[in-house]
């Protein structure tokens, strides 16, 4: 028989097999079409996201030639790269002149001949919604003009075309709560418009803003400003010309060059899509050596395609051996015609062949499809619309030869097995006894301990590659030690029900098919645990690193003006009735010397001071700053630079937050339920302190044997006719030491409050107070339509006062993150423990039957299958978090070490790179997973068992 023809036969047979094991075949197609459909998924949505030249040009063109921009350096010569994003001015130009001396750029004079243009302009505005008023960006831009198609579309309604005609786009229609018909009011110049229509930019679908036709909002807003000097003329931003040249000649390099000539910038279709040889264009000898490397980001691609490879194998190989060992017989015939085992070998590769090439096309074709069905949710999370699905063909092609590989390659060690069981065996059924190998576990641990301290040195050493080789190895030693982790379960239900101990036992007796199972489960929550780790790890760091503007769970309603003190008792009512505000309010009072800067700042030394004098030595200087900073920096860890960056002595030095209103002194006005709501300070002697005139101080770093010193420098200013009156004379300097209460350290980190000073205190040091802010203490953030109403009433009481809220790190979707990988991993595990099952019933036939023969429940053989899916996902997760550790860890010690450098190089800059494990996403894999698909496995399994004579 020639070769071809064997393998003809074994193809025949493989295919006529899976046809008539339908349940199995479907099981092994499912396994590879998974991960390939997963795969061809995210390609087509990251081709697809990732926008192309032509739709990024479309984005920024609609769909004109050109777009012409005045960089507002005057009509002097500069220089572009095609792109038009890249500009200068060229090595040999004369220095620039100041900006109030530079002659404008007539730019529709660069326009080529015989060109249409449309202008662009845009400002910032408060506008009216249903809820109250928000702030928003208005567009001057004629929409309707066809040559914004593609940039600009309309989903409802009509485009304006009247001046008192706007249109909105459906992310501000949303957030507004206005819909199409409904009039608009722009605040200041108090101009309204009709919308007329909801409009999608398809390259930003969460802008929230307006559009007006030319000559609608601007102009207008200019005249009623020019005639009214309490309302503010409008701060437009520089105009932009769009432009369709000549017809069938477009914009071309020529009129780029002509236009830089003049001062203009122009990005151009035809230019980008084809720019002209470096020769011809000025700027690029200026560019050179502006390429990137990316092999850090081949590795990591490479790292992700092996894992995929082998958490494909790890996947479908034990279900190969289910269709092995259902096959035995078959296969066992196979060689009593005289097949030799290399013929059999053939039969069970065939089928790897036959399953792996029908799951490649079917996850292909699913990718396909999910990613055209999901396409709108995409695009709305992303938030830009996909031109057209992009289609790699020969990415395309490589992950559907991934699927076939893989699945000959998951057949690959059942078709060994298959080729060395005796023909006898397989006839009779019986399997022989095997010892397992003493040398893999062997190597499995050399392996895993040298993966390990490899992916740690390539942390260490901050080289990614040696990073993702490590882990790699890591795992697969892993792989290697899981049969005798399996064997020792076996050991541990000796104190265990019936059930259980079956099922532990028949896990560590039959390791060829618990073990793959397990390893299968291992490689996908690896991975899981990995990128979550990471990704809990990093934002823990960005919300260390984050300085909040107020205490969290606070909202700060604040005036302007102080000068109109009615205003604040009406703010004050508009965040009560609007915010969800939980409990009362806390005020708070500014304090000053002399003259007040915030009014008298124009002049130097033209207004007074006030601040504590912070001792010097330890506990009071800041041993990161100043001399010696950076010597000490080269001999301390990141957890020590932790330590001192979060001491009172050097909280405050890199960055101090005067939110509330005040100065850099951070001394405010305030009584006891100051300390509840906002410092959160629930001591008793601080509040009778305060009663009694003692000032609180939150840094104890100022504080000195219980004192502190404020120093005031009243210096009043000649136009300050009432101060200056009842102080006259020179400027004089007061220096003054406080008794306080010293808070604990901890607190020395209060959002923009150093010191809490009773009213009666300040006035007997002969300083200036006045009402300033109140604190409240909110249930929840509140959502746009509160924030729009109280908006709306401060407007009404005379807008001078604002509302500011503690603001929150930007976690962005870690989250939504988290949770997909938790979901990615439970459903490869539950189909892990589905193969497991189906192993399970192949090979223990002989054993419920028996356990049927001597009396067992019905219940018995359900609950026992429970129990296998149970065993071997709790031992997958379990391992597959001890995996996912090391490359989390690995690439936080490279983050640790580049943290590192940056803070030797300035001691004040955070090294702080915290490991913080995702617990959450752990119990949900370690509890919610195993516990789900045992259920599941019981409840799938018949209970009913058929007596069968024994073989032989």
């Amino acid at each position: 028989m020639s070769l071809f023809s064997g393998w003809r036969a074994a193809f025949r047979i493989a295919r006529r097999d899976a046809v008539r094991a339908k349940g199995r075949s479907a099981l092994v197609v499912a396994m590879i079409a998974l991960p390939v459909l997963g795969v061809t998924a995210a390609d087509l949505t990251y081709r697809s996201a990732l926008p192309t030249v032509a739709e990024d040009l479309t984005a920024d063109l609609g769909a004109a030639d050109a777009l012409f921009i005045d960089q507002g350096m005057g009509p002097v010569r500069l220089e572009q790269m095609p792109d038009g994003v890249m500009w200068g001015t060229p090595e040999d130009a004369p220095e620039t002149l100041p900006e109030d001396e530079r002659k404008p750029v007539d730019v529709p004079a660069t326009f080529p001949k015989g060109s249409r243009y449309l202008t662009e302009q845009s400002l910032p505005a408060s506008v009216t919604t249903r809820h109250g008023i928000t702030d928003t960006q208005i567009t001057e831009l004629a929409v309707a003009d066809p040559l914004l198609r593609g940039r600009v579309e309309l989903t409802e309604g009509a485009y304006p075309k009247a001046k008192d005609e706007i249109a909105a786009t459906e992310a501000f229609l949303k957030a507004s709560g206005l819909s199409v018909g409904d009039r608009v009011t722009v605040r200041g110049p108090e101009q309204a418009y009709t919308l007329t229509g909801a409009l999608e930019l398809p390259a930003d679908l969460k802008s929230e803003s307006l559009f007006a036709v030319p000559g609608a909002v601007i102009a207008p807003w200019q005249k009623t400003a020019d005639g009214d000097k309490e309302i503010l003329p409008p701060q437009a931003g520089d105009r932009k010309w769009l432009v369709q040249g000549p017809s069938g000649a477009g914009v071309t390099w020529s009129d780029v060059l002509a236009a830089n000539d003049r001062g203009v910038v122009v990005r151009a279709r035809q230019v980008v899509l084809d720019p002209p040889p470096d020769s011809e264009v000025p700027m690029a000898a200026q560019m050179e050596g502006w390429e990137t490397d990316n092999a850090e980001m081949t590795a990591a691609t490479l790292t992700v395609a092996a894992m995929a490879v082998l958490e494909i194998v790890l996947l479908a190989g034990p279900a190969f051996a289910v269709g092995a060992r259902r096959s035995r017989r078959q296969l066992g015939l196979v060689g009593s015609c005289g097949g030799t085992r290399g013929q059999v070998r053939a039969v069970v590769l065939a089928g790897g062949a036959v399953l792996g090439g029908v799951g490649a096309v079917a996850g292909v074709g699913a990718g396909f499809g999910l990613t055209a069905l999901f396409r709108p949710m995409i695009e709305d999370f992303t938030g830009r619309r996909f031109g057209e699905l992009t289609v790699q063909p020969w990415e395309i092609l490589a992950i559907a030869v991934l699927g076939l590989v893989t699945g000959v390659l998951a057949a690959l060690a059942p078709a060994i097995v298959a080729g060395r069981q005796s023909v006898l065996e397989s006839l009779t059924g019986r399997r022989g006894s095997r010892r397992s190998s003493r040398v893999l576990p062997v190597v499995g641990s050399v392996v895993l301990a040298g993966g390990v301290a490899l992916a740690v040195y390539g942390g260490v050493s901050g080289n990614i590659k040696l990073v993702a080789g490590g882990s790699v190895l890591a795992e697969l030693g892993l792989l290697g030690c899981i049969p005798v982790i399996v064997g020792f379960l076996g050991r541990l239900g000796r104190r265990l029900p019936l059930t259980p101990r079956i099922a532990l036992r028949d896990a560590a007796r039959n390791r060829g098919r618990t073990a793959p199972a397990v390893a299968a489960v291992m490689a996908a929550v690896a991975g899981s645990v990995a990128i979550a780790t990471y990704t809990s790890s990093n934002a823990a760091e960005q919300a260390y690193d984050h300085q909040p503007d107020l205490t969290a769970g606070t909202a700060a309603v604040m005036a302007f003006d102080t000068s109109q003190k009615a205003n604040l008792p009406r703010a004050r009512a508009a965040v009560e009735q609007n915010y969800p505000v939980n409990g009362g309010r806390a005020d708070v009072g500014r304090v000053w010397a002399g003259s007040d800067c915030s009014v008298y700042y124009e002049e130097e030394n033209d207004c007074g001071t006030i601040g504590l004098v912070k001792p010097t030595g330890e506990g009071h200087s800041c041993p990161l700053k100043g001399k010696g900073a950076k010597e000490l920096a080269l001999r301390i860890s990141a957890d020590e630079h932790k330590r001192l960056m979060n001491s009172p002595a050097c909280v405050d030095e890199r960055w101090t937050s005067v939110s509330l209103g005040n100065d850099d002194s951070k001394i405010v006005i305030g009584d006891a339920g100051l300390l509840t709501s906002y410092v959160k300070l629930d001591d008793p002697a601080a509040a009778k302190a305060l009663a009694a005139g003692t000032p609180v101080l939150l840094n104890p770093a100022y504080a000195e044997n219980g004192e502190v010193t404020l120093k005031a420098v009243h210096t009043y200013s000649e136009r300050d006719k009432e101060n200056r009156a009842l102080h006259p004379g020179k400027a004089r300097t007061t220096t003054d030491r406080l008794k306080v209460y010293v808070a604990p350290d901890r607190y020395a980190a209060t959002p923009g409050i150093r010191m809490i000073l009773p009213q009666r205190t300040a006035e007997e040091l002969g300083l200036h107070t006045e009402e300033h802010a109140s604190i409240y203490t909110l249930s929840r953030e509140p959502n746009d339509a509160e924030r729009q109403a109280t908006d709306a009433a401060i407007e009404q009481a005379g807008n001078r006062a604002y509302v500011m809220t503690a603001s929150g790190t930007q976690q962005g979707d870690d989250e939504a993150v988290l949770l997909i990988l938790a979901l990615f991993a439970g459903v490869v595990t539950l189909g892990a423990a589905a193969i497991t099952t189906g192993l399970s019933k192949a090979d223990a036939e002989a054993d419920l039957t028996t356990l049927s023969a001597v009396g067992a429940p019905p219940g018995v053989r359900r609950s026992l299958s429970g129990f296998q899916c149970l065993v071997v996902a709790l031992t997958g997760v379990l391992l597959g978090t001890l995996a996912g550790i090391v490359p989390a860890v690995a690439l936080r010690l490279t983050d640790l070490r580049a943290a590192l450098a940056d803070m030797r190089a300035d001691p004040m800059e955070s090294a702080y790179t915290p490991i913080v494990m995702p617990w959450e996403t752990i119990a949900l894999l370690a509890l919610v997973v195993p516990v789900l698909v045992g259920l599941l496995a019981a409840a799938l399994t018949s209970s009913r068992q058929k007596l069968a004579r024994r073989a032989g």
